[in-house]
């Protein structure tokens, strides 16, 4: 794999030669947009869907935690299919130019925790999906304020 960078106004600018494909790869900053999130969500879930992923779920995060927009959480089938998923993903996210997410878990394919900075993915095996129930506890009822007084 070839690249090579260059400056245009201040931005550092990445071309990446990849199996064919020139890809650019900015830095993550606002100017970005509001809608980048939601196009790198759909990247997450059309590259879920592709892999099989079952029981897929997002919940939007947007304003209820500084960690990100977005929290996907879906299961695989067995440890294979855990890290299937999981590199199937982490791959789709490079070739896509939004960089290298943060990777916890791929060892032991129970739980594989897949950070993007806009999108948090948990990719499970069903019981350990079960045993922490996560969707549950984002997916909780917003209190109105006032409600705490």
């Amino acid at each position: 794999m070839a690249w090579c960078c260059y400056s245009r106004k201040g931005r550092t600018l990445t071309t990446v030669h990849s199996r064919g494909k020139t890809h650019a790869v900015l830095p993550k900053s606002p100017e970005r947009g509001a809608d980048a999130a939601d196009r790198a969500l759909e990247l997450v879930l059309a590259s879920l869907e592709d892999s099989k992923a079952e029981d897929i779920v997002t919940i939007n995060i947007t304003g209820k935690s500084a960690l990100g927009d977005y929290m996907v959480v879906v299961s695989g089938r067995s440890n294979r299919h855990v890290a299937a998923i999981s590199e199937h993903l982490i791959s789709d996210l490079k070739d896509e130019g939004l960089g290298s997410p943060r990777v916890e878990g791929m060892e032991t394919g129970d739980w594989v925790l897949i950070d993007t900075g806009d999108i948090i993915v948990h990719v499970f095996r069903p019981e350990i999906r079960e045993f922490y129930n996560i969707e549950k506890m984002w997916a909780a009822p917003e209190i109105e304020e006032s409600t705490l007084h």
